[in-house]
């Protein structure tokens, strides 16, 4: 074993892991200290690559590999000075010594450190499938990874004489469902495994049948509430393809199969060095990145943050956090003064092929689970002026703690969906709540946007939600409203026809004044439970009931909503003999 040479001048840094935390914080270290000897130790052959990109260079859509290869150690070295290691693995960490231990293709050496960042990211969970190593099973995490995917897709769709080829993906959160997208946009039939009963699980139930749909109608076969149990070799036939059998019994015959479940902290290395973990494995660190060493800082995938609403501790793999750990850690090794990490808000986007998902702060499972309080508000607006061309419907569900603070936004839609999600997450950053988006001023012109934004519709429903001006009922309650209550359905004759819920009774909300007497006949004593399509409507109707003196509620996002957290719970009955 040999040691590597230090230098006589400046301090001594050594960077574990590069990508986003690592480099991050090895640029920012040079721009501080242009004298210290700052070493990237990466394991792999690439330190520094768009691996969010990974997909749409599958997909083709970004057709140039190189330009996911940001950098390169020769170009670090020429613009930065850094001394850049691929193929360098760190195998231990002698805290007492202030050194690590590094294998090489040439050997194994220790490197010594005044100061060590820990950026080793996170690793991809192996769930117990029967067959992993099938050579037709691959993820996608790394460019390797989407370099073996594509010479495979290629291989397979250049095969002539045969139908287009199966992928199986497994695991439908985001980085599944954009490996969905991709492969479908190279020609292949997909089938999408999920354990959970919906697709992208971080995302509200209310909002994720919108985006099974639009898999459906792009022809990807989805398998929810299914696992995979085992990838085998075809009992006959061809080479190259496997069998994929389901926890429900479903046998797939694929050509490729993707699985992404999940990662889990890459910290082993800190755990063998005795650096405290937190409970699921991330390692511990203060505000400014350090460890429980105070010569060791970490940051990026492998770190405990604390979750924003809740405070709950744990691993959020996101690569805007990790670039400003890494930035927080090298101000903290050079000695400047930094900004404590905030909490982190989880904010994260996904295209589905039409549709765009986004979510920020905390869900309602999330919220539910921490025991939070807390109101939820469903809208349905359009994303620009509805009377310029062009407007698509946008799905926004809120949670309010009762005092009107913003907790947690999601939204699906066609358009606008990252603009709201983002003005949405810094209002949370802000400590904002309803009253506060009520009066946002944001930009408005018609293709852009409304004079009210669907944001500041959001603080207006939910003030009325949260001082009684608007009480509302929920979707998942149906069946309680259908037991204890009159629903009232103030839709068009046209719509009721269509579809209602069982014993509904119907008037138009514009005839709702002229038959009061009507609903107060039919609810004999009970309180009314009022629905439309998205909520405007019914609105207008609980109003005039609750002046008639009806204990009357709003349906929280209307039939949309209902028909998303109930699908074909509405029925049409010949004669609508409860309309008025």
């Amino acid at each position: 074993m040999t040691t590597d040479p230090t230098s006589p001048d400046g301090r001594r840094i050594v960077i574990v892991g590069g990508v986003a935390g690592g480099m991050s914080a090895a640029a920012r270290a040079r721009r501080l200290d242009t004298r210290a000897r700052i070493v990237v130790l990466e394991q792999g052959h690439y330190v520094s690559f768009a691996n969010c990109g990974l997909p749409y260079h599958l997909s083709g859509e970004i057709p140039d590999r190189s330009a996911l290869l940001l950098h390169t150690p020769a170009s670090l070295a020429r613009t930065l000075d850094l001394d850049v290691r691929t193929g360098h693995r760190a195998l231990a960490i002698d805290r007492a010594a202030r050194e690590v231990t590094v294998r090489s293709a040439a050997g194994t050496y220790t490197l010594p450190y005044d100061a060590l960042i820990l950026a080793p990211g996170a690793e991809a969970v192996r769930p117990p499938i029967d067959g992993l190593d099938h050579p037709v099973v691959h993820s996608l995490r790394t460019v390797p990874d989407v370099d073996g995917m594509r010479a495979r897709i290629d291989a397979l769709t250049d095969a002539s004489g045969r139908d287009a080829p199966t992928a199986v993906v497994v695991g439908a959160g985001f980085i599944g469902l954009e490996a969905v997208e991709a492969l479908v946009a190279r020609g292949l039939h997909v089938h999408l495994v999920e354990l959970a009963d919906q697709v992208l699980p971080p995302l509200d139930a209310e909002l994720a049948p919108l985006l099974a749909e639009e898999l459906l109608t792009r022809g990807v076969h989805l398998h929810l509430g299914a696992s995979a149990q085992s990838v085998a070799a075809m009992d006959t036939g061809s080479a190259g393809v496997a069998r994929v059998t389901l926890s429900d019994g479903a046998v797939i015959s694929a050509d490729l199969v993707v699985v992404n479940v999940g990662v889990r902290p890459a910290s082993s290395l800190a755990r063998e060095a005795g650096l405290e973990l937190g409970a699921r494995g991330a390692i511990r660190v203060d505000a400014d990145q350090r460890t429980s060493d105070p010569h060791i800082w970490a940051v990026g995938d492998a770190v405990e943050v604390v979750q924003a609403v809740t405070g709950a501790p744990a691993p959020v793999p996101l690569a805007g956090p990790a670039n400003r750990q890494g930035r927080r850690a090298a101000d903290a090794v050079c000695g400047r003064r930094t900004t404590p990490q905030a909490p982190v808000l989880g904010t994260a986007i996904v295209r589905v092929f039409g549709l765009t998902a986004a979510v920020t702060g905390a869900s309602q499972a999330r919220l539910r689970a921490a025991g939070v309080d807390h109101e939820v508000v469903h809208l349905h607006p359009a994303h620009h002026a509805g009377y310029f061309p062009g407007a698509e419907q946008i799905h926004l569900v809120a949670s309010f703690a009762p005092d009107g603070t913003l907790l947690g936004a999601q939204a699906v839609g066609r358009a606008g969906v990252d603009k709201r999600i983002d003005v949405l997450a810094t209002a949370i950053r802000a400590g904002m709540g309803a009253d506060d988006l009520a009066e946002l001023e944001l930009a408005y012109a018609p293709p852009y946007g409304s004079a009210k934004d669907p944001v500041n519709m959001l603080g207006f429903v939910a003030q009325n939600v949260l001082d009684g001006t608007m009480p509302q009922w929920q979707a998942w309650d149906l069946d309680e409203i259908l037991a204890t209550t009159l629903v009232l359905d103030v839709r068009s004759r046209t719509e009721f026809d269509a579809e209602h819920l069982e014993g509904a009774l119907n008037i138009p909300h514009t005839e709702l004044r002229q038959h009061l007497g009507t609903v107060r006949e039919a609810a004999a004593g009970r309180p009314v439970s009022v629905h439309c399509a998205s909520g405007v409507r019914s609105y207008l109707a609980t109003r005039v009931l609750l002046a008639d003196g009806r204990d009357a509620r709003n349906l929280s996002g209307g039939w949309l909503t209902l028909q998303a957290v109930r699908p074909g719970v509405g029925r049409p009955e010949p004669a609508a003999a409860g309309r008025r």
